[in-house]
C-alpha cells in the first residue's frame, strides 16, 4: 500500500510540474525560470526581509542569495540594510526597483491569464471540481509542511504561542481568562526530564503548541494544547496530542490526563475521539469543567 501511495504522489508531482511550466527555462515567456519568478512575486511591491523570504519559501541561504543576485543583475531588485531606526543593522530587505514593480505587475497579469488557461477547456462543473480539489490538496500539503519538535519554554516562539493561547481562551471562556486564577505552570516543569513543550511550526513560524508534565507516581498531565486559526482543521491538534502521549509512553507512563473548559467544544470532541474518558476532578483548576484520562500503550 505504501508503494502505491508513493507512486500516486510521484505521478501527481510530474503532472503538476509539467502543467505549471516548472520545467521551462523562461517561465511565462518572461526570460527567467520559475524560481526567480516566484521570488519576485514573494518580494512584492512592498518589499520583504530576506530572512522572511528564506523562511517562507524554505530556501537554503546560498540558493536564495544566488536567486537574489540574478534578480539584482536584471535590475529588478535591490538588497540592502533594512530601513529602520534603532534596529538590527544585520537585517536586510529585498525591494523591487521601478523596473521590478513593472515586471511584478506583468507577472501578476500573466498569472491570471495562465490560471484561466487551465480552467477554460473544462465545463463549469469540472472547473468547480478542479478548484475544490485544488483547495483540498493545498490544505493537506500545508498540513504536511507543519513540523512538531521539542522547544524550550523560554524560547520566544514558545512564549508567543502561550500568549496566543491565553488570548484565545480569554475570548472563548464565559468569564474570560485571568492567568492569576489559573494553576501556574513553571518553565522547569516543561523541561526534560520533568516534562516537555512541543512547538508546531509552518515555514519556521509558530502555529501551535502543547506541553506535558511527567508527575512522579501519577499520570502524566497534558497542558496548553493550542493551534492557530490559520491551520485549524488540518489535524495539527491531534498530531500534538499524539506526540505528547508518545513522549509520555516512551518514558514509562501508562496513563495521561488533562482538564478543559466547557466552551472548548472542538477540543472536547478531539479528546473523546482520541480515546479519553471523563473522570472525577483531580485538581482545583479554576477554569476547568471537564477532566479526562487515557490509558497509554507502553
Amino acid at each position: 500500500m505504501k508503494a502505491e501511495l508513493t507512486a500516486a504522489v510521484r505521478r501527481f508531482n510530474r503532472t503538476v510540474t509539467q502543467r505549471v511550466g516548472a520545467l521551462d527555462d523562461e517561465y511565462m515567456a518572461r526570460g527567467r525560470p520559475l524560481a526567480q519568478a516566484r521570488l519576485l512575486w514573494e518580494i512584492g511591491p512592498d518589499g520583504v526581509e530576506v530572512a522572511a523570504l528564506r523562511a517562507r519559501l524554505g530556501l537554503d541561504s546560498g540558493y536564495l542569495s544566488r536567486l537574489l543576485r540574478a534578480l539584482e543583475g536584471d535590475g529588478l531588485v535591490t538588497v540592502g540594510p533594512a530601513d529602520q531606526v534603532g534596529g538590527d543593522a544585520r537585517v536586510r530587505d529585498a525591494v523591487l526597483t521601478d523596473t521590478g514593480r513593472a515586471e511584478w505587475a506583468e507577472l501578476d497579469k500573466r498569472s491570471d491569464e495562465f490560471a484561466w488557461s487551465i480552467l477554460e477547456p473544462l465545463t463549469e462543473q469540472r472547473r468547480e471540481r478542479l478548484v475544490a480539489a485544488m483547495a483540498e490538496v493545498e490544505r493537506l500539503l500545508i498540513a504536511s509542511m507543519v513540523t512538531i519538535e521539542p522547544c524550550p519554554p523560554s524560547d520566544r516562539r514558545a512564549r508567543a504561542c502561550v500568549r496566543a493561547y491565553a488570548r484565545d481562551v480569554a475570548r472563548r471562556f464565559d468569564d474570560g481568562f485571568d492567568p492569576a486564577l489559573s494553576n501556574p505552570i513553571h518553565d522547569e516543569e516543561l523541561v526534560p526530564p520533568a516534562g516537555v513543550l512541543l512547538l508546531a511550526t509552518l515555514n519556521a513560524e509558530p502555529v501551535g503548541c502543547g506541553a506535558i508534565k511527567l508527575h512522579r507516581d501519577a499520570p502524566a498531565e497534558i497542558k496548553r494544547v493550542w493551534v492557530a486559526d490559520t491551520v485549524r482543521g488540518l489535524g495539527i491538534g491531534r498530531r500534538l496530542l499524539d506526540e505528547l502521549e508518545r513522549y509520555a509512553a516512551e518514558r514509562g507512563w501508562t496513563a495521561v490526563r488533562l482538564d478543559t473548559n466547557r466552551t472548548l467544544t472542538e477540543a472536547i470532541s478531539m479528546y473523546r475521539s482520541a480515546g479519553y474518558h471523563e473522570i472525577a476532578p483531580y485538581n482545583s483548576e479554576h477554569y476547568a469543567h471537564h477532566w479526562f484520562e487515557k490509558q497509554l500503550t507502553p
